[in-house]
């Protein structure tokens, strides 16, 4: 039998019949019309912005990476202070919502017409490149505006243990430090609206020492730039990086100790950043917990003594469970059956999805109640980078249902098909 990682509170505790948002899995399923179904409990993904809140130093903004979970948009804007995206279509999810909010548009390779539509917009371009810089001043100027334009600085420095390290070294993403004065020297004199930095150096960490470390060395990175320029920086986007314990021997980061320590930062940092805002950008911390994938077993199959729960979902809908999403050792996410929480193991099986490949495996060699066709497993930790980050027209298979529960604007669940 292979371990799994720890089911997330408030789910760890519980006995019998699973309950999200104060109803039951059955009752959810019953409400969807069918499995599979992704249910994201916005309570949840309040106390958990409260939390962190309580711990940052005063003035430090939070912002929401869209890409985390686009279905999130409409709980996350009234709770944050701004929404950071990475495509014209999220740019478009959050105007369709009728979401009016600070919002900036970072990733590599933005086309002319993507550009053009959030300069128009209002959005900051965190700018990728000199390249990127070159195209959007020009835009500015066709469309008679000053285009917003914050630099994306690639640090001399990595984030330690994060699971995609995005500094020190060579990358696609964000100008090199070295060069980042002159590019910013060349915004202004251009006429563009210079707004800051965005200082990002991995994600997935759950070092929190790590985490301290990489804040203390991105202020100092953006005092380093602005005493450079000879410029306060507008706003100083400290990104994010806190990991979410997935698997097992996983602990969770001590968020408490980073607000602490970030305190101490600020309060001792350089002239030229005192009248700097800052915030702080995460997608994965805020919603991975809330969500949860439920799949319906459609059969029970033993091949040569090893038991297999085939799904009617899998990595067409929750890809990172199946270990094909940045993973390089394949390690079991929290599972459940959704009827029989808290019972103990009675049979070591596989749960595996409907698709004709063997890379569909949610749980390898887990241990599980006995489990029977119809009984629905529960795959925890997918409220992020689940549906909108997994291959959903492989094979032609219908797309999840996707529930937002629990305590929001809207007493009522909030469907998406």
């Amino acid at each position: 039998m292979k371990p799994m990682g720890s089911i997330p509170e408030p789910y760890a505790q519980q006995q019998g019949d699973l309950i999200i948002g104060g109803k039951s899995a059955a009752q959810w399923i019953e409400q969807a019309g069918k499995t599979p179904l992704f249910i994201y409990d916005a309570g949840m993904i309040a106390d958990r912005v409260a939390s962190l809140r309580a711990v940052l130093p005063p003035g430090v903004a939070v912002h929401y990476a869209v890409k985390a979970n686009p279905a999130l948009i409409d709980v996350l804007a009234p709770l944050v202070d701004g929404l950071d995206i990475a495509s014209a279509g999220e740019l478009a999810m959050i105007e369709a919502a009728g979401i009016d909010t600070a919002m900036s548009y970072a990733g590599p390779g933005k086309r002319d017409d993507e550009l053009r539509r959030a300069i128009a917009a209002g959005v900051t371009i965190n700018l990728e490149s000199g390249g990127e810089a070159g195209r959007a001043i020009a835009i500015g100027h066709d469309l008679g505006v000053r285009p917003r334009l914050a630099v994306r600085v690639n640090p001399d420095f990595e984030l330690r243990g994060s699971g995609m390290k995005m500094g020190g070294r060579a990358s696609p993403f964000g100008v090199e430090a070295d060069e980042v004065p002159d590019l910013i020297r060349h915004i202004i004199a251009a006429g563009g609206d210079w707004r800051g930095l965005h200082i990002f150096a991995g994600s997935q960490t759950l070092d929190t020492d790590a985490l301290i470390e990489a804040q203390a060395a991105t202020l100092a990175l953006a005092a380093r730039l602005g005493e450079a320029v000879g410029a306060t920086p507008p706003l100083v986007n400290l990104g994010g990086g806190f990991g979410i314990p997935y698997f097992p021997g996983d602990r969770a980061i001590d968020v408490t100790a980073i607000g602490a320590a970030l305190t101490d930062a600020m309060a001792a940092r350089a002239a030229i950043l005192r009248d700097t805002r800052f915030a702080i950008e995460l997608g994965r911390w805020l919603v991975g917990e809330a969500g949860v994938y439920l799949t319906r077993i459609v059969d029970r199959k033993v091949s040569r003594g090893e038991v297999f729960l085939v799904v009617d979902g899998g990595l067409h809908h929750q890809l990172a469970a199946s270990g094909n999403f940045g993973t390089v050792v394949r390690r079991n996410y929290p599972l459940a059956l959704a009827h029989r929480m808290g019972a103990p193991a009675d049979e070591v099986v596989s749960v595996v999805g409907c698709l004709c490949t063997p890379l569909d495996r949610l749980g390898d060699q887990i241990g599980l109640p006995r489990a029977e066709v119809g009984d629905v497993v529960a795959i925890f930790m997918a409220g992020a980078y689940g549906r909108s980050a997994s291959p959903t027209a492989f094979l032609g298979h219908a797309p999840p249902v996707e529930l937002v529960v629990g305590r929001t604007d809207n007493p009522n669940a909030i469907f998406t098909s």
